[in-house]
């Protein structure tokens, strides 16, 4: 204490307001370090002259600060220019008026707001973040409703048909009622910044200052002067992005000096609601409330609730509902430490205790499937494909090949045949296949970093769409002959024909994003090459794209090909012409391709002779069906023993009885019997046992490490190696999976990499988990009677490609779409936590079913921050009463 600054301590005192009253200054106090690295003891005889909130003339400060004219100016210039004072001209007399405001929200903002002064001087960053936690934290319960220093402001459109609404609640009242406006990067993320605590949010030209404001940023060069339009189109851009407006409520009812578009997982107001589970305290006079019959579950409200109130739950009825859980609230508890939510950052939840839709759970990448099933049946495409590629940028390709685990748990297959959900994402997303009308997503940020993605497999290209959103300068880098990986070259045609996958690529290339093929990275040019070019990050997504080994003897015959291989060759345009019989070693779903594409390049016979028996085979039911119509033999329980071959060539294969178990970790593992063998002739054999990753010379010298079957290793939520600017994901991460896996993976590694360049942000903090789990289905009363009892639509099938390597699939008519998605038995809905609800509508503009509204909860209006104690002490009282009729009710039930 002997060291402190009598001045600085004084001036700490005057600008903590009410919090400063409440807390001793020492050399930790944040707004003591804060004012004493920039402000002189000279510059605070002038601010303590001032006073607190109170506009002062120059000929004012210099009659009280004793000091002459010339030198008040200099000190009050560097005043304005730290923060510390605001200055604006006066409209009627013409004269400046200088003014002392609080230390949080009003000085700390300016302060951070000099961009000069908060890189020479961090620790300014550090106090915004401390003092708006430590200060705030025995305030925030007994703050009356909407009366913090700091309130929310809804989005306007969510209360414009609203009864009642008075003028201040909109924000068009302010943007009438000022005539002058700046815009400037955000404090709050700022301050984050400097700490390395950024949450990927960016702070550039978001928040908004009026009048007064907006004349002192514009004169201090802390913010760029804008139209009435511009702020518009600023407010939209929030909106659009899931910031919610918020506003300096200590100037009295009507006025303001600042609209704030904050991010909840940055601002520092916002920590009020989510940190200290005090909400009251900045709500507006509204509360969120959702019609469950209209809500489909889509999750975009949930997904972009600052506070976390609204989650995902089950709609239909329960026959045992799970109980809900009661929470102590501040309003009639005491209120500590032990009642915050400290990991606010980290650990958001998107589904309520009972669960949510299976669909959307059992997805890897979680698409609103409840949602765009809804959107095709009213007939609105354009916004089903929206909503679609918000998680998934190739929805035609997946309408064709997925596995659709979200049918497979569909809780209508429970009662009769599950929802034909791919068939419904395909004739969606077939709509955009003329170029004419094809979606291609608006830029949000226009960023420019150079990103390199290598692979241009569905990870890969997933990674390069979201990152060309951001507008980041994307190169993706493909050692074949074109894009697509697995997609191009390893799916027949039949299955996926090449102009559909071709279609979605292309929207990459409007959005920016450059294809350089046949170059092979850690061959033709190495990763330290790439960053001397400029590269900042690398998103590695090479797939698995080699085939795997028998290790028995005659394997290296001439006849015996891999299987990914094989069709590798033949989707471009140099596969063999095969004759004789085929065999196919393999019971997956490469390996029923590999055997219905030998079907249609010449073979006799093509027989697949695998380990498991039919019940067991990883193949999906309907891929076998389909190898079964092109004549494929199906030839279970038998494992190769070797391979037969005549001057090299192969002419059979000897089989082995093979019996399926399984060890602890239910993981197949195939027991032989050596003596009951069998031989089978054969002219070619293809091996389809499985994928490998070939790195080549790709992570020479890198950090990278490899795991198990060479994978490479990574964190499981940002994907990052330890390389620090090398990510991966795919197949070359995880093993072989399935593309709507690699394209999940795509967006997260897109997300990383994005808080990765951008300076200050970390690669976790405020990130979304997407941590889904189902309601149980066994404790759904369902009664079919009120549904739909149509059957189950399929496609029709052209006669004419039946056989050749056109997709012979159909895509629903319209008539059978309406048929199937009448079927959905609309399983999930979200629910409001109205407690923590703050009442900003952002929900209402992501919502495209009108099913969530504001409604009037409150009637407090703003009021002058000198008039804040009394009220405070006011609802102190009346909290006190409410405490203790709840402990007594307590204590009640216990007895």
């Amino acid at each position: 204490m002997a060291n402190l600054r009598p001045k600085i301590v004084k001036l700490a005192k005057m600008v903590g307001g009410v919090a400063g009253a409440m807390n001793r200054i020492d050399e930790k106090a944040p707004e003591y370090y804060a004012l004493n690295a920039v402000v002189t003891d000279d510059m605070a005889d002038v601010a303590l002259v001032m006073g607190l909130r109170q506009p002062r003339t120059f000929e004012y400060i210099v009659e009280k600060c004793g000091k002459s004219r010339e030198e008040t100016k200099k000190l009050l210039d560097r005043l304005t220019y730290t923060g510390v004072v605001k200055v604006w001209t006066d409209k009627k007399d013409k004269r400046d008026r200088y003014f002392i405001n609080i230390f949080a929200p009003g000085m700390l903002e300016m302060m951070v707001n000099n961009r000069e002064q908060l890189a020479a001087h961090p620790e300014i960053g550090k106090a915004f973040e401390e003092y708006t936690r430590k200060r705030i934290a025995p305030m925030a319960p007994l703050f009356p409703e909407g009366m913090a220093m700091m309130r929310v402001t809804p989005v306007e459109s969510a209360i414009k048909d609203l009864p009642g609404v008075q003028p201040w609640e909109k924000l068009s009242y302010y943007l009438r009622k000022y005539d002058t406006f700046s815009v400037s990067d955000c404090s709050c993320r700022q301050s984050r910044k400097v700490l390395g605590e950024g949450c990927g949010h960016l702070e550039k030209d978001i928040c908004i200052q009026m009048g007064t404001g907006a004349e002192y940023y514009i004169r201090t060069g802390r913010g760029r002067q804008v139209s009435r339009e511009e702020v518009l189109k600023i407010l939209k851009f929030a909106e659009d992005n899931g910031l919610m407006h918020e506003m300096p409520a200590t100037d009295g009812l009507g006025e303001s000096a600042a609209i704030c578009n904050c991010c909840s997982c940055s601002c520092f107001s916002m920590r009020i609601a989510t940190l200290f589970r005090t909400p009251d305290a900045i709500r507006s006079n509204f509360t969120a409330e959702v019609d469950p019959e209209e809500c489909v579950a889509c999750g975009q409200c949930v997904e972009n609730c600052p506070t976390n109130a609204l989650k995902l739950g089950q709609r239909l009825c329960a026959k045992n509902p799970v109980p809900k859980k009661e929470e102590p609230t501040a309003r009639d508890h005491v209120w500590s430490k032990k009642n915050w939510n400290m990991d606010y950052r980290e650990n958001r939840q998107d589904v309520a205790e009972e669960g949510t839709s299976p669909c959307k759970t059992a997805c890897p990448a979680h698409i609103a499937v409840q949602g765009y099933i809804k959107l095709a049946a009213r007939g609105k495409y354009k916004e089903a494909l929206e909503l679609i590629k918000k998680e998934n940028p190739f929805p035609a390709v997946c309408g064709r090949i997925c596995p659709h685990s979200c049918e497979d748990e569909c809780t209508r297959g429970d009662i009769d045949e599950p929802i034909a959900i791919d068939e419904i994402k395909k004739f969606i997303a077939d709509k955009e296949l003329d170029s004419d009308v094809r979606y291609v997503p608006p830029k949000r940020y226009h960023l420019g970093n150079k990103i390199a993605v290598i692979g241009g497999g569905p990870a890969g290209l997933s990674c390069a769409y979201y990152l060309a959103i951001d507008d980041y300068q994307v190169t993706v880098f493909e050692k074949q002959e074109k894009p697509g990986g697995m997609l191009a070259l390893g799916i027949p045609s039949f299955r996926l024909e090449k102009e559909v996958l071709n279609a979605e690529i292309d929207v990459l290339r409007e959005m920016g994003v450059e294809f350089k093929t046949c170059v092979e990275v850690g061959k033709d040019v190495t990763l330290d090459e790439l960053r001397k070019q400029g590269y900042e990050a690398f998103y590695i997504a090479v797939g698995a794209q080699g085939g795997r080994r028998l290790n028995v003897e005659g394997e290296d015959a001439l006849g015996v090909v891999s299987g990914v291989e094989f069709l590798r060759e033949v989707n471009l345009g140099r596969g063999r012409t095969l004759s004789g019989n085929v065999v196919v070693v393999g019971g997956g779903n490469v390996a029923i391709d590999v055997a219905r594409t030998a079907t249609r390049q010449g073979a006799d016979t093509v027989n697949m002779y695998c380990l498991e028996s039919r019940e067991e085979m990883p193949a999906l039911d309907e891929e076998i069906e389909e190898a079964e119509a092109d004549q494929v033999e199906f030839q279970n329980g038998w494992g190769p023993k070797r391979i037969l071959t005549e001057d090299g060539k192969v002419t059979g294969v000897e089989f082995m009885r093979c019996v399926s178990v399984f060890d602890e970790m239910h993981r197949f593992a195939p027991k032989y019997d050596e003596e009951d063998t069998i031989t089978v002739p054969a002219d070619t054999v293809l091996l389809s046992i499985g994928q490998s990753i070939e790195w080549g010379g790709l992570l020479e010298g890198s950090k990278v490490k490899l795991g198990r079957g060479n994978t490479a290793q990574a964190d499981s939520l940002t994907y990052q190696t330890k390389e620090p600017d090398v990510f991966v994901g795919g197949d070359c991460c995880t093993g072989p999976k399935f593309a709507i896996h690699a394209i999940a993976a795509g967006k997260e590694g897109a997300i990383s990499i994005h808080r990765y360049v951008q300076p200050g942000q970390t690669l976790t903090l405020g990130r979304d988990r997407r941590e889904y789990h189902a309601f149980d289905k066994n404790n759904v009363a369902v009664d079919l009677k009120s549904f739909d009892n149509t059957p189950r639509q399929r496609p029709a099938h052209a006669q004419e490609k039946k056989g050749t390597f056109q997709d012979d699939r159909m895509t629903f008519t319209e008539e059978q779409l309406k048929k199937e998605t009448e079927r959905c038995l609309g399983c999930g809905a979200v629910q409001v936590d109205s407690y923590m609800c703050v009442g900003c509508g952002m929900c209402t503009t992501k919502c495209k079913f009108d099913a969530i509204h504001l409604k009037r909860t409150g009637h407090s209006k703003p009021d002058l921050y000198e008039k804040l104690p009394v009220k405070i002490a006011a609802n102190a009282v009346k909290r006190t009463g409410k405490i203790a009729a709840a402990s007594a009710k307590t204590t009640r039930r216990k007895d």
